[in-house]
């Protein structure tokens, strides 16, 4: 009965707030709507400078076919390579391709000769400050090059020794938002889930409201539970807005079942919903929780997997990754939404978060301090 009361409390206490309900579903809303549309890792608008020291036909051609291609903004036709590397030093371009002497004439030769006489070669130059642009810059255009070069020769690329067959499991357009939007549920969770609990016991703090509830006989245990279960109920609602927006926006639906993905939602908010408390229980102001609570959601986001693979970090990155929820989140959710995993495939990753959210819970309620 007394939590009842105590969560009529935090109810009210959330709908008298009239910007709190606007932002839990606007939210959620916003970032369904936009985050899918730009952030994509397809890169385009790539700009080109062209060095042709040939003047050929052929050359003019496969400036021509560059410039067409839907990843290439044609920038300019310099005509050497230290006037090109002045627009790159400006960030004018990219990506700078060097069309050697003889270019034409080396190709009928290559041809001529049947294969006794190797193809010419061209000299790409990528800007490597933006590492991932000037990477995909360089991959495209010499796919573009090669393709032009085996045209000459009247040749395909398997018999340039390019035989490369590749089958996209699962998602075989390569939608970059359905890697996305698994992402998107997460980070949802984790920063409605993490700040609007660090900011609730601090706020009654300042308010003074925690001072009238430390005198009264309420249960450590019961006054947390109070606290976390509306807002694990916030989490599921955000999740259900944020399936519909899925499938009625971009028709993704969950390949597995979604009672397994609101089972993962369901112990995730009880993470951060925990986390929250914890660091809401040891801080005085609203601004000392916002900034721990901001360094920790940076910090597990980073390691989490969400952008970058967790193979492909450090080691010691890699072992403080096994202890962040958000990474076992991230790969059965994954799992379950694109792959369409069964329990089976997530039971090590629900078995970790089930853990995790029982000890953060139980971490929540040794840390309340009634005589505070």
């Amino acid at each position: 009965m007394t939590l009842l009361y105590l969560l009529r409390k935090e109810w009210l206490q959330i709908f008298r707030n009239s910007f709190l309900p606007k932002l839990i579903l606007v939210y959620p809303i916003v970032m369904m709507c936009v985050i899918p549309w730009v952030m994509n890792m397809e890169v385009t608008n790539i700009r080109v400078d062209v060095v042709d020291l040939d003047r050929s036909l052929l050359s003019q051609r496969l400036v021509q076919r560059i410039a067409a291609s839907r990843y290439f903004v044609f920038h300019a036709r310099r005509s050497s390579f230290r006037e090109a590397l002045v627009d790159v030093e400006r960030s004018d371009a990219d990506v700078v391709l060097t069309i050697p002497p003889q270019y034409s004439r080396q190709l009928s030769l290559a041809r001529q000769s049947r294969g006794t006489v190797a193809p010419p070669k061209l000299f790409l130059s990528a800007n490597a400050a933006n590492a991932t642009k000037g990477a995909m810059g360089n991959a495209y255009l010499s796919q573009i090059v090669t393709a032009h070069i085996a045209e000459a020769l009247g040749l395909d690329t398997t018999q340039l020794g390019l035989d490369a067959r590749v089958l996209h499991l699962y998602n075989p357009h390569l939608n970059y938002k359905v890697f996305m939007i698994p992402a998107l549920m997460a980070m949802l969770l984790m920063l409605l889930g993490g700040f609007l609990p660090a900011l609730n016991i601090v706020g009654e703090k300042e308010a003074g409201t925690m001072e009238q509830i430390n005198v009264t006989p309420v249960g450590k245990g019961t006054f947390i539970l109070s606290k976390l279960i509306p807002y694990f109920v916030i989490a599921m609602v955000v999740m259900t807005v944020c399936f519909l927006l899925s499938w009625a926006l971009y028709g993704i639906v969950s390949q597995g079942s979604l009672l397994l993905v609101y089972l993962l939602a369901m112990l995730l908010a009880i993470i951060f919903s925990a986390l929250g408390l914890i660091i809401s229980n040891f801080s005085d102001t609203m601004q000392q929780a916002v900034f721990v609570m901001w360094f920790c959601i940076v910090c597990l986001m980073l390691l989490s997997g969400i952008f970058t693979p967790i193979a492909s970090m450090p080691d010691w990155a890699q072992w403080i990754a096994r202890c962040n929820p958000m990474h076992y989140f991230i790969d059965a959710i994954r799992t379950v939404f694109v792959r369409g995993g069964t329990f089976f495939s997530i039971a090590p990753q629900l078995a970790v978060l089930a853990s995790l959210a029982l000890i953060l819970s139980l971490g929540a309620v040794m840390s309340y301090r009634k005589n505070r």
